[in-house]
């Protein structure tokens, strides 16, 4: 019988209930990889004061998109998605960085199903140290205090991979035809910003992003395009143009109809479900926008899951 392999989905999480959103954010403001508040030793308590204050505000976010993140039934999803591909010995679990189940208790689901190969799966395309690095470090810090003999093998990038390239544009040409004129349609990839900072140290961020895009649009004719950024938080300086100043300024041009595409985003969750959905939605009424579509996110997408079997199997060899 052929050993079997643990398929170790990583991704950031989303509470599961209103009363998991400022635990969720407590874990999210506590890591270091993604933002230092004073010393180390201080950080637990100035994100628990963040989270306490923040927290009604996203509760509300959460309360219209249904009172949770479904993004661990979507990655479960996934999951079980590339399993059928790739048959009964690659077993899907899922790690989440800022929710449950949490990368600790995955490794420990691994070690009871007395798997020892395991592939960790970023479901970031692009590698950031904020998204794939921080979940990375995490696995392997579990991994050494564990002290049990894994063989890991990771998957940190796949922006430029052609079968991610195909599902984008299949999904962009589906949301395509909810438009009379295609000439007329503007089309947006709004990708999760991140602090200047991260890429004028080196981040890949920046570039991936513009690379998945350039091949997208090798693919995708007959419509203008721009990049902006959502999602930022805090007074440093983040990537531009946000959203919405990308949004104001295809308004003020006289632009009627945006065709939106979360571009650093495989499953829907708040960033989709109520940034772009409901409160870029409103704006762009307000703006004059006459025609605001979103482009579906991947989460199963036939392509998309032969997109993850094949880096799976990529590496598993």
């Amino acid at each position: 019988m052929a050993e079997k392999t643990a398929l170790l989905m990583l991704q950031m999480g989303g509470p599961d209930s209103l009363a998991a959103v400022e635990p969720f954010l407590v874990n999210l403001f506590t890591d270091r990889d993604i933002i230092r508040l004073g010393p180390s030793f201080l950080q637990p308590f100035i994100a628990r004061r963040i989270a306490r204050k923040r927290a009604p505000k996203v509760e509300e976010y959460y309360r219209q998109i249904g009172g949770r993140s479904p993004i661990l039934e979507l990655t479960e999803a996934q999951g079980r998605g590339v399993q059928e591909l790739l048959g009964a010995n690659v077993v899907p679990f899922v790690a989440m960085r800022y929710s449950r189940p949490s990368t600790l208790e995955a490794l420990a689901a691994i070690k009871r199903e007395g798997i020892s190969r395991i592939v960790a799966l970023s479901l970031y395309p692009h590698y950031s140290r904020a998204t794939t690095g921080s979940s990375l470090n995490e696995l392997k810090r579990v991994l050494k205090e564990a002290g049990h003999p894994f063989q890991l093998r990771y998957v940190d990038r796949f922006y430029d991979h052609p079968l991610y390239i195909r599902a984008l544009v299949e999904k962009i040409e589906e949301a395509l035809g909810n438009f009379p004129q295609r000439g007329e349609v503007e089309l947006v990839f709004s990708a999760h910003s991140l602090p200047q900072s991260f890429i004028d140290q080196g981040d890949p961020y920046l570039d991936q992003i513009k690379e998945t895009v350039r091949l997208v649009m090798e693919r995708v004719s007959g419509v203008s395009h721009h990049l902006s950024f959502q999602s930022k938080a805090g007074p440093v300086k983040w990537l531009e143009p946000s959203t919405e100043e990308m949004m104001q300024t295809l308004a003020a041009g006289g632009r009627k109809n945006l065709l939106m595409v979360p571009l650093s985003f495989v499953s829907d969750h708040i960033e989709t479900l109520y940034e772009i959905d409901i409160q870029y939605a409103e704006e762009a009424k307000e703006l004059g926008i006459e025609r605001f579509v979103r482009a579906e996110s991947l989460n199963s997408s036939p392509i998309f899951m032969q997109c993850l079997a094949d880096l799976v199997h990529g590496v598993s060899q």
